[in-house]
């Protein structure tokens, strides 16, 4: 599993495993689309005032968060914890086509399907700096998340009172106190095709805290 960089987690997931319910892909691009709402309210009379009329916004910190993602998916060696042989996950391979089959059963589920949701997307990138602004000394993996450097109320969280804590040192078999970016998947399709045994993919993953 160490050739791989995007995961998504079954919501069943626990632990540091990243071999055991996920979803490794080989993902050739990522898109991230962001967008802010702010509520822009005219005030009215304002333009008899100065001649021109003003428009008063509210940050109320609301945005929209998406991943787009575009690769292809091979035959890889899952594991789940509902299947055991003498007390440990067994390993199973599955074909591109079984895991494509997989993932739209995934989108078509609900929260309640645990061994079916997808809940969380993994994206390791490399960092040189750390968490609280000091150079790490080489490249190191972390996950993608929308978090910021620095503890509460510092560096980039300055008068951010309970920030999200920014991703520690990282490597693919260890993710220990690290986690993606949790949400579902809004959208995902998949091209089989005769002439190869990889599957072409496409899917958009949306940020969001999934009830129940």
């Amino acid at each position: 599993m160490t050739d791989y960089y995007v995961y998504l987690k079954l919501q069943k997931h626990s632990g540091s495993s990243a071999s055991i319910d996920t979803i490794p892909l080989r993902v050739n691009s990522v898109s991230i689309s962001v967008d802010k709402t702010i509520p822009a309210i005219p005030i009215p009379l304002s333009g008899l005032v100065t001649g021109e009329s003003t428009t008063v916004a509210l940050d109320l910190g609301m945005s929209n968060k998406r991943i787009s993602l575009n690769g292809f998916i091979v035959e890889t060696n899952i594991q789940r914890t509902h299947t055991k042989t003498g007390g440990t996950p067994t390993t199973l391979t599955f074909t591109a086509h079984e895991i494509a089959q997989m993932l739209a059963s995934s989108v078509d589920s609900t929260g309640l399907a645990s061994y079916q949701a997808v809940n969380e997307l993994v994206i390791l990138i490399n960092s040189k700096v750390d968490e609280d602004y000091a150079d790490r000394g080489s490249i190191k993996q972390i996950p993608l998340t929308f978090t910021s450097r620095g503890a509460s109320l510092l560096k980039d969280n300055k008068n951010v009172l309970a920030p999200s804590v920014f991703p520690l040192a990282s490597n693919h078999s260890d993710w220990d106190g690290h986690n993606g970016i949790k949400g579902f998947i809004s959208n995902f399709s998949a091209t089989l095709s005769a002439e190869s045994v990889d599957v072409e993919f496409s899917l958009e993953f949306v940020a969001a805290t999934v009830l129940p």
